[in-house]
């Protein structure tokens, strides 16, 4: 599922605004570069504890010293983190989505893309919900991972989901997208379609092979029967 968009037209942003302010939206649909259209289901963003799936709990539970929450959406994971005592900035390029977490009690946030200067360090960088995939690209991945290093400290770590693709979707592969998990999505929100943007799911294999190659050390921490997992990258 992709977490967030970087949608200039901010379609996806607007209908998790409607379902915080009107406890409903109507349907947000996602387009893709595989020729399918999905529904997304809005609600999902506004997940509450009970409701994350463990390799979500997993990854909170990671989380150590000042934390950097990339593509927050509607701030579900950072609630969490702050309802435990942790210190949490909230980075979201969507204005719809900061004002949901401004209302929703968070602070620290961050409205502005992944390409932009960071002014602060932290500790650990959380990007959940397949969130490294708001690199776009392999390309995207490479500049992300050379930027990032400056965002921690040293000993600091990166954690983030994502999945294999390649068993899922063999026919997507062509000579604009030579890695199987590089995807083009389009949200679609009352009638109105937003930008597309590019999306990236990555195998652990080929993450841990590109981390290292940009000064990272990768651990797979878990894998679930849906091809999903769960890693960390350690600044060294």
């Amino acid at each position: 599922m992709a977490r967030s968009s970087p949608d200039t037209s901010d379609v996806y942003g607007k209908a998790l605004l409607d379902y915080y302010q009107k406890g409903e939206a109507a349907t947000l649909y996602l387009h893709t570069s595989y020729n399918a259209v999905e529904e997304m289901p809005v609600d999902w963003f506004f997940r509450e504890e009970e409701d994350f799936p463990a390799i979500e709990i997993r990854a909170l539970d990671l989380c150590k010293g000042k934390i950097l929450d990339i593509g927050a959406g509607v701030g579900s994971h950072a609630i969490y983190l702050y309802e435990k005592g942790k210190e949490v900035h909230c980075l979201e390029q969507s204005s719809s989505c900061i004002e949901i977490m401004k209302a929703r009690g968070l602070s620290n946030l961050l409205c502005q893309s992944i390409w932009e200067p960071i002014a602060h360090q932290y500790d650990t960088l959380l990007m959940m919900m397949n969130g490294i995939g708001i690199v776009g690209d392999m390309e995207g991945l490479r500049t992300f991972l050379r930027e990032a290093h400056q965002w921690l400290i040293p000993n600091g770590k990166i954690i983030f989901d994502s999945s294999d693709l390649s068993y899922l979707y063999p026919d997507i592969r062509d000579q604009h997208h030579p890695y199987n998990g590089e995807i083009r999505y389009q949200y679609e929100y009352k009638g109105k379609k937003g930008d597309w943007f590019s999306w990236l799911y990555i195998d652990p294999m080929t993450m841990k092979k590109i981390a290292g190659q940009e000064g990272w050390k990768f651990q797979l921490i878990t894998e679930d029967h849906n091809d999903q997992y769960l890693a960390t990258l350690l600044k060294y």
